[in-house]
């Protein structure tokens, strides 16, 4: 089975990784916690640790299917200089392979020119990182092979967005009641 990777570096931000984990596997998908750390255990930017379920080092990509890269600070700058994940997601993008940020981490995108042309959105503060990309106003942007979502508050949209490109939307929104999300909006 493919799996997708959730990349983990010290300062990421817990909700959007975690969020994204959990429903990709109520979701059935066979989600990875990847370490860049050089260990498996990784704190967020808000003190929480958490155990990764592999090191960078140890993962076959080839297995994959998705590449998500969640925000928080230091987190995003930790990826963005992590120079193996870096060529990794430049590989891919010229594959058309999926790849995914949320909050602060289009700006990895923006900055290894994968947006060019690209509908993209980040966390408010953000947008002149995204380079050549066209700003849009939603919470998550797909375009192509690129899903970008604004942060914390839509993590759970984020999660949905990429539910329905590895499924159907149909499975997305099933989820989405099953967890009670936006049914008393």
């Amino acid at each position: 089975m493919e799996k997708v990777c959730v990349f983990l570096a010290d300062g990421f931000e817990e909700i959007e990784a975690l969020t994204v984990v959990d429903m990709l596997r109520r979701a059935n998908e066979e989600v990875v916690m990847v370490s860049i750390m050089g260990r498996k255990m990784v704190t967020g930017s808000h003190g929480i640790s958490v155990q990764a379920d592999a090191l960078y080092e140890e993962m076959d990509f080839a297995e994959a299917k998705l590449l998500v890269l969640p925000g928080g600070m230091p987190g995003t700058k930790h990826l963005g200089a992590f120079q193996p994940l870096t060529e990794l997601l430049v590989e891919w993008n010229s594959q058309e392979k999926m790849i995914a940020a949320i909050c602060a981490a289009p700006s990895v995108f923006g900055d290894l020119g994968l947006l060019q042309g690209k509908e993209a959105v980040c966390y408010p503060g953000f947008e002149e990182r995204l380079t050549g990309a066209v700003i849009g106003n939603g919470v998550v942007a797909v375009d192509g092979n690129i899903t970008t979502s604004r942060g914390m508050g839509t993590a759970i949209d984020f999660a949905a967005a990429l539910i329905e490109q590895l499924q159907t939307r149909e499975n997305a929104e099933k989820l989405k009641k099953s967890i009670i999300y936006g049914l008393f909006q």
